[in-house]
């Protein structure tokens, strides 16, 4: 017996099976917290999933996965369910639901294999989605006005101009009256653990990124509540009284700069990547370039930053 021929037997026998437990029926159901599940049930229509997505009709598999990832049944099918969700909507490139499936990972199966790994690839799709034209409910369309610009936009909704430009696929800041611009609504907020040299941006409660940093020798980062005040492109540097210019090789801060309400300190890049991750600065926060540029696009002046030990 071929393959083909054994994969029309499975399904087959599948949709008698479906039939006789009333599944064809949950397949259909929009809610879940209405299905009446026994693990019967959860074994016949994680099996057909299996199948669906072998077959390549994902939009099948998908409905499967989704009521086997919400049943509390088996919690061994459950967890494989969401990794073939986040599979299944990463060939859909819905990152919004691979999003969603990676926080249910995180959230019921914190002991999962590679969680790590998942953590990360968390916060990369919560970037990707901050800088895409996904509509969440952290952000709505506005429809451009006359006389509108992009930095007037930004301060209407505390956001800034870089997030406005990449979340639109702007390449300039020229902008048309009627047309529309993906905003972002979110309240971002830092929180740098000196300790552990980590820096997390914060939306609300929920943490979208951990960036390693490197924090001041000899505890010389200040602790406390403060804000970002300005944030400014290449600034002048001051060192031991001399001025040090963004294109000198003695420059330590990187491109980008965002000073704190307490004179003397920011965050900033740097030169020296392998400094990262060390307590070595005269008390700023050091990131990466690459880092920085991101984390400089996404928070506004203003933007609370709260430094423990």
């Amino acid at each position: 017996m071929n393959k083909k021929l054994i994969a029309i037997v499975l399904a087959v026998s599948l949709v008698i099976l479906l039939a006789v437990f009333g599944i064809k029926n949950i397949l259909l159901t929009k809610s879940f917290r209405k299905l009446k599940m026994t693990p019967d049930k959860v074994d016949t229509i994680y099996e057909y999933g299996l199948i669906q997505y072998a077959q390549k009709d994902f939009d099948k598999a998908m409905r499967a996965f989704e009521i086997v990832a919400a049943q509390k049944l088996d919690p061994e099918k459950k967890e494989d369910a969401l990794f073939k969700l986040v599979e299944i909507c990463q060939k859909k490139n819905k990152l919004d639901l691979v999003r969603n499936h990676y926080k249910k990972i995180i959230e019921d199966f914190p002991n999962a294999e590679f969680i790590s790994k998942i953590q990360s690839d968390l916060e990369s799709i919560n970037i990707k989605i901050l800088f895409s034209p996904i509509i969440t409910e952290d952000s709505f369309q506005y429809e451009i006005k006359p006389n509108d610009t992009l930095s007037k936009i930004a301060k209407n909704y505390n956001t800034t101009v870089e997030l406005l430009k990449k979340s639109n696929d702007l390449k300039n800041d020229i902008i048309v009256p009627k047309r529309t611009l993906k905003v972002t609504k979110a309240k971002f907020s830092i929180l740098v653990d000196k300790s552990q040299n980590l820096l997390f941006l914060k939306k609300s409660n929920e943490i979208m990124k951990i960036y390693r940093v490197s924090t001041g020798l000899n505890n010389s980062t200040p602790v406390g509540k403060f804000k970002i005040e300005e944030k400014l492109i290449s600034p002048l540097w001051y060192k031991v009284g001399a001025v040090v210019p963004p294109d000198s090789p003695e420059y330590e801060l990187g491109k980008h700069w965002m000073g704190l309400s307490v004179a003397g300190y920011g965050i900033h890049g740097t030169n020296d990547s392998d400094s990262i991750g060390k307590h070595i600065t005269k008390g700023c926060i050091r990131m990466l370039n690459e880092n920085i540029e991101e984390l400089y696009a996404v928070v506004p002046s203003g933007t609370e930053v709260v430094i423990v030990d």
